[in-house]
């Protein structure tokens, strides 16, 4: 891809972002959204192979579908109740059609089946943004829209999100389907709050992207895309794969690092809200997730060569690392003592 082609398409993606996220009217949204998907295709299908070819069509076809079924919950709300505001969703039919809508872009249970292949098709970057920046216009109009949304659907869908990203996670060798479902599981974990307290959809949303593109930066400067090369890859830069474990453990939310922060107070609204049985669900699903965590960490950081593994090993040149990677690292470890703070910023 040529410079121009990558800064008209990184552009184009930064526009829909924009667009999506500060418009009142839902005709302004759609747009935002149709800018995003189209600029998004060039950055997946780049490569040119066919496995990358697959994932475009995949990718386009499900938010064409997602960004029409929008597009029609919307002219049905304005047909029966003539307003075009976001926040003025009441339609009963309209407020179902943008829940799956939403549910297809965010990759959420039962539309999640395009998220894994995709990313499984894409290069490291382009899954990172399809990971985090792709996510937040839908997001952002849930966040506009929950109080016209279904509680019980929103919680059945978070439940089972996060029990299937746990679930389908456990027997995955290639890192970016890992890391598909992780995604899945976390966004399980934001939709389930977004009734309750929508602030903290955001506040676990930030702290996601935060420990994903560390996450995703260090595995691309490694060119680690799966679990056998990463067994390789602690030899090319230790120090790196320390403080990718020190990520991965705080991506599946143990204290006393960053990750434990949003789905602690998850957890205590819930509570609050007389959910207890829920939180306790949660809390048992996020150690699926944990499992396949400790596994990454177990093979970047603990299974060190000579090893028995069949790998033909890979000839390694020297790669300048991300100087992004260490402060974001820093972040995604040490964000937990400014708990109070962050809490009274809620």
């Amino acid at each position: 891809m040529t410079p121009h082609a990558k800064l008209i398409s990184t552009a184009s993606l930064l526009l829909g972002t924009i667009i999506t996220i500060s418009s009142n009217h839902w005709m302004m949204a759609w747009t935002g959204l149709e800018i995003n998907t189209l600029a998004i295709i060039p950055l997946i299908s780049k490569s040119h192979h066919p496995r990358a070819i697959e994932a475009t069509i995949k990718y386009f076809l499900v938010q064409a579908t997602a960004s029409a079924l929008l597009l029609f919950s919307s002219m049905s709300n304005a047909w029966a109740t003539g307003q075009w505001d976001i926040t003025q969703l009441t339609h009963p039919t309209s407020c179902l059609l943008l829940t799956t809508a939403i549910a297809m872009k965010l990759g959420l249970v039962p539309f999640h089946f395009w998220f894994p292949e995709v990313l499984q098709g894409s290069s490291m970057i382009t899954a990172l943004l399809l990971s985090t920046v792709m996510k937040f216009p839908p997001i952002t109009i849930l966040f506009l829209t929950y109080h016209s949304l279904s509680p019980t659907l929103l919680t059945t869908m978070a439940i089972i999100s996060t029990a299937l990203g746990g679930w389908m996670g456990l027997n995955q060798t290639q890192i970016r389907k890992i890391l598909a479902f992780s995604s899945i599981s976390h966004m399980g974990w934001m939709t389930i709050i977004i009734i309750y307290n929508p602030s903290l959809i955001l506040l676990t949303f930030y702290l996601y992207t935060l420990m994903t593109s560390t996450v995703f930066l260090t595995l691309n400067t490694t060119k680690t895309l799966k679990l056998t090369t990463m067994m390789t890859s602690w030899t090319k830069t230790p120090m790196l794969n320390a403080t990718l474990m020190m990520t991965l453990l705080s991506l599946a939310g143990l204290p006393p690092l960053t990750g434990f922060l949003p789905k602690w107070l998850i957890i205590q609204e819930l509570t609050k809200q007389e959910m207890t049985p829920t939180a306790t669900i949660m809390a048992i699903l996020s150690l699926l997730g944990l499992f396949f965590y400790l596994r990454l960490t177990y093979y970047s950081t603990i299974t060190l060569p000579p090893n028995t593994t069949n790998h033909v090993k890979l000839w390694y040149t020297d790669k300048t690392t991300n100087t992004l990677i260490a402060p974001l690292t820093s972040l995604s470890a040490l964000l937990l003592p400014l708990s109070p703070m962050i809490i009274a910023t809620l």
